[in-house]
């Protein structure tokens, strides 16, 4: 009876414990929706946020409730696009594919440096001392802050200048975030023409900083035939809907600021 009482004792304990789990489990359990653990199954998991959601998770559940469409998901492409739109019955509507292009043709023979830096190499951290090391307030730094931010390894740091493969990247768009001069933007991935540079400031002063400036002389906007390249704010700015990719801006640019 010594040892048959502590047997039964923890018998019973686990008997109760094992119904009150069995009770909680059915009472207290989450409603899974099956459509959104589908639509989670398609997607890659990369969780880059190029959706405009959290996460795939966040996207998936999107997606259940009809709150967003199904060609969103950029690392998952076409094909992912097409798997979802079977699980909701809708049809899918192509999306031009996008890149990320940095908007700075300041290559360390074209920028010109107001002083020396030394110290943590982040375009972040360098940005804090008085804008950074270049005269050009609006120039890329090239420590890579971009290149650390990207989950796909598609920028690289070549010549102390951030450089983006067209094969890997996925416009997730986590560099456009970790850039601190805003230099970086999704332009279509087969755009022929794209404004390398985004200094704002007027002529004089853009000269002085980097030798492949815009300078604001609105060559390029009375060459293009089609009215696509205008001068906001002192730099060219293309508009890809109405763009043909002639090449005669370029041309016309004698700057080297359109490539």
């Amino acid at each position: 009876m010594d040892i048959l009482l502590p047997v039964i004792i923890v018998a019973v304990i686990g008997l109760i414990a094992g119904v009150g789990l069995a009770l909680a489990s059915k009472f207290m359990a989450v409603p899974v929706d099956e459509k959104q653990e589908k639509l989670r199954a398609c997607l890659p998991g990369a969780n880059c946020g190029a959706c405009g959601f959290s996460g795939c998770d966040g996207y998936a559940e999107a997606l259940a409730k009809g709150e967003a469409e199904p060609n969103k998901c950029a690392p998952g492409g076409s094909t992912t696009a097409e798997q979802l739109a079977e699980i909701l019955g809708v049809s899918v509507t192509e999306s031009e594919p996008m890149i990320a292009f940095i908007a700075c043709n300041g290559r360390p023979d074209n920028a010109v440096e107001k002083y020396t830096y030394t110290g943590m190499e982040s375009c972040t951290a360098a940005s804090i001392l008085h804008g950074g090391p270049l005269t050009c307030q609006f120039g890329c730094i090239g420590f890579g802050d971009c290149a650390k931010a990207c989950p796909f390894g598609a920028i690289t740091v070549e010549n102390g200048r951030p450089v983006v493969c067209k094969d890997l990247c996925m416009a997730c768009g986590a560099c456009v975030k970790a850039c601190p001069k805003a230099l970086i933007s999704l332009v279509p991935k087969n755009a022929p023409i794209k404004v390398a540079c985004s200094n704002k400031q007027k002529g004089a002063a853009v000269v002085k900083a980097c030798k492949a400036s815009c300078i604001a002389c609105g060559m390029c906007e009375r060459t293009c035939p089609n009215g696509a390249i205008k001068v906001v704010d002192n730099c060219a700015v293309i508009d890809y809907s109405i763009c043909t990719g002639c090449g005669q801006c370029k041309d016309a640019c004698k700057r080297g600021a359109l490539i």
